[in-house]
């Protein structure tokens, strides 16, 4: 709490400062014109958050935006990479469930989902060319022919189409006509990436760009079973855009893209296990792990025996102990139709129609051990219909925009879990589940005086989700899958071979909301504007799609209910000096029924846990006062923990366990972070530009789960480039180092370890790498 009054005493500090600097650095404008004239002036900084084209410095919103310079700069080369620059967002990479190396757990404020499967919706809306992705799985991805990022933070609902309970990362590719570039990089861990953009037709009407990337490395787990490597990447991507002026006023822009990977797995570790839990007592006994029986349970003996399911089954940070297949693979493809009619001079209509097709799996031996414990195989196909239609207002005072958001989407899935039962067993899962969203929203700002600004919008959310399926234990995992059967299983504590856990009947819940924002917004001058805002969000809820009993003695599916936000903030964006930026904002979220993830025998079930008040403050600088030098630097704060828990349902003989409790952190909530980065550009001669760079980030500890059983503690990264730059033949090479000091640190994680499967499993991060990439402009 002392760091978050400190942080909030140091942002309203830095309001009044940015205010005297600000009238200071204007009045210096008007009569010291030659002192200001040596500093630089920082470019524009254009950004789309309101659905318009705006300055960053005038939109009172929570925004971090990047461009394609920014981005090379900073060596952010994917999307969880931002994660290092972006106060109080956490974009994590590996489906700790899933076993997909794509699968992002995406979060922004203390808001998002660690489950990244199809039944629940994320938490944070990833929008690419203005297309919603509809799963978590495809959202960690490389960049390749990016032209800007931006990083929303706070519900967004009264402006975007779905799901921006938490924020909005949107990510924006070139248009035709921006030129061509081609990169080549290679590394350590036999590192070799390839790249090339290039704009195939160029007319004054008509623009087609091309682009394709491929990007392969060894991994750096070993599995010691087989010698395969984990956490390798095999990946390729392509893209062509099509832009079509058939009038001065009527756009067209057609976008096809796809990405393919096809990777060893996910690159788990052994962390620990329970020798008390159930599963791990009888795969011991069964392998014949000297002292172990069953019946009785007799605790896992610790004695150094790979039949043994004890501590002594952990190989390190970078050796894998499992033996069941692994992989990773994933297909990603879309095809979008941007068409922006302008009407008027006042009256713009836009239409944003977008197929999508997702086919992912990911399997992952869970214990890490030579042992059968718990073994799963996941593969989903999604297909997705978007339609959005906005109607944009620009006048001399009043602006808005009016929009129609429809969302479609199929999802079917195929899970086996295989069980170190006494003589084993495993469950199948046959799943598909369906969404069907509409959405109306508006928001409208009007112009009081040159000074004041007020901003109103309204949304309105109707859902319908539906699952059906066959859940079923079959008994021994060689077992040939059998029909269906037809029979619910008795309710009991354990899976029961040759019955259901779900009847076979479809399944729908209705969900509908009504949400608002408001603001004011005040410019003291051209260098200072304060807002005050509140906005709502809201996610629906859905069905939980894994099995291992039946929970429900009418054999329907545990559902969850949607989640609510309710977000207050008050910030500033400043200009102090020409070669200054300075953006903050103070914020309190009211979290209502929290989507977490407990556990129900094996089986990870998704509840509303509760109410959580989130508060927190961020500060972001950019500093450049020559051509030479940049400094850039952010800093949040998140004061984030459960505030009430909700009773969890009755269950029969099933009693939910990993739960969470009042005064928990929320999972992916550091308390604070920071980075800073700098650069300076050495001239060498007329023709060469010679530029060092380091960044630094800190991030406090953090959780993974809702019941606060693993997580990391507080780490601190250094990386770095060198570039040189052929500034009249438009080519650079730059050396790049990651991780430089080599730390050793959890990615992600989870535990089973209050379960009788008893395991806990994570990923660390890659340890030190160092690059070397040319790129061409041309």
């Amino acid at each position: 709490m002392f760091i978050g009054k400190s942080l909030a005493r140091t942002l309203l500090g830095a309001t009044v400062l940015s205010s005297a600097l600000a009238g200071h650095a204007f009045a210096q404008d008007e009569g010291g014109e030659e002192e200001a004239s040596e500093q630089r002036t920082l470019k524009s900084v254009q950004v789309t958050a309101r659905r318009r084209s705006e300055s960053l410095q005038d939109v009172p919103v929570s925004v971090s935006v990047a461009d394609a310079e920014d981005l090379e700069r900073q060596g952010i080369s994917a999307t969880t990479d931002l994660t290092q620059i972006v106060p109080n967002l956490q974009f994590a990479t590996y489906g700790t469930l899933t076993g997909n190396n794509s699968a992002a757990q995406v979060f922004i404020r203390g808001i998002g989902q660690t489950d990244a499967t199809p039944g629940v919706d994320p938490g944070v809306g990833v929008y690419i060319d203005e297309v919603y992705m509809g799963r978590s799985v495809g959202g960690a991805m490389d960049f390749r022919d990016i032209a800007t990022t931006q990083v929303l933070r706070g519900p967004q609902g009264t402006l975007f189409g779905r799901n921006t309970i938490g924020g909005a990362v949107l990510l924006t590719t070139n248009r035709p006509g921006a030129g061509n570039t081609i990169r080549v990089g290679v590394g350590e861990d036999n590192l070799f990436e390839g790249f090339a953009a290039v704009d195939l037709l160029d007319l004054d009407t008509v623009g087609v760009r091309a682009s394709l990337g491929a990007r392969s490395r060894d991994g750096y787990v070993t599995r010691a079973v087989d010698g395969a490597d984990l956490g390798d990447e095999n990946s390729w991507t392509g893209q062509v855009s099509l832009e079509w002026d058939p009038t001065s006023s009527l756009n067209v822009l057609v976008r096809g893209d796809y990405a393919k990977e096809d990777e060893n797995g996910s690159p788990f570790v052994f962390l620990d296990i329970n020798e008390t839990a159930a599963f791990p007592m009888i795969a011991s006994a069964f392998a014949g792990c000297p002292g172990s029986s069953f019946p009785p349970p007799t605790p896992v003996p610790n004695v150094d025996d790979p039949r043994c399911a004890n501590d002594f089954q952990d190989r390190g940070p970078f050796v894998n102990g499992g033996t069941g297949r692994i992989f990773s693979t994933l297909e990603n493809s879309g095809l979008s139709a941007v068409v922006t009619w302008d009407v008027n001079e006042q009256w713009t209509l836009k239409s944003i129609s977008s197929g999508r097709k997702l086919e992912w799996a990911g399997a992952r031996d869970a214990d890490n051990t030579p042992l059968l414990i718990l073994y799963t195989n996941y593969s989903s196909e999604s297909d997705q219909f978007s339609q959005e239609l906005q109607a944009q207002y620009t006048g001399d005072r009043l602006n808005g925009v009016v929009g129609a958001y429809y969302f479609d989407e199929t999802s079917k899935d195929r899970v086996i879990v295989q069980l170190g039962t006494p003589g084993t067993s495993y469950d199948t899962n046959r799943v598909e589940l369906t969404t069907e969203a509409v959405a109306l929203f508006t928001e409208w700002t009007y112009d009081l005086t040159e000074a004041l600004s007020v901003t109103g919008g309204l949304r309105y959310t109707e859902e319908e989700k539906g699952i059906q399926g066959a859940w079923f234990n079959v008994a021994g995992v060689g077992t040939p899958e059998p029909s269906i059967p037809t029979d619910l299983c008795p309710v009991v504590g354990a899976p029961v071979a040759g019955c259901l856990f779900v009847a076979r009947t479809p399944f729908t819940e209705d969900f509908s909301s009504v949400t608002g924002s408001a603001n004011v917004t005040y410019r003291f001058n051209e260098g200072l504007m304060a807002y005050a805002s509140f906005s709502q969000g809201f996610k629906s809820g859905g069905f939980n799609q894994r099995y291992n009993a039946l929970l429900n003695t009418d054999g329907s599916p545990l559902a969850f209910d949607e989640e609510t936000a309710q977000s207050f903030e008050v910030g500033f964006k400043s200009n102090p000096a020409p070669s200054v930026r300075l953006n903050g904002a103070i914020f309190s979220n009211a979290y209502d029924d929290i989507q977490l993830t407990y556990r129900v025998g094996p089986a990870p079930l998704l509840f509303n846990a509760g109410e959580a008040t989130i508060n927190g403050a961020e500060l972001e600088l950019y500093y450049a006062p020559t051509d030479a030098l940049i400094v850039d630097a952010s800093i949040g704060y998140l004061d984030a923990e459960m505030d009430t828990v909700r009773t969890v349902p009755d269950l029969g003989a099933q009693t939910p366990t990993a739960t969470t409790q009042a005064g928990d952190r929320l999972p992916r909530a550091p308390e604070t972070e920071f980075h800073i980065g700098a650069s300076y550009v050495f001239d060498i001669g007329s023709r060469f530009e010679l530029t060092p760079r380091l960044d630094v980030s800190y991030r406090d500890s953090i959780f993974f789960d809702a019941g606060n059983d693993i997580g990391e503690d507080s780490v601190t990264l250094l990386t770095g480039s060198l570039t040189l730059a052929d500034v009249m033949n438009d080519w650079r090479i730059s050396l790049r180092g990651d991780n430089l000091t080599d730390e050793l640190y959890l990615l992600s994680g989870t535990t089973s370890a209050s379960t009788a499967t008893g395991y806990s499993e994570g990923i660390y991060a890659r340890p030190r790498t160092f690059s070397l990439v040319f790129t061409k402009d041309f």
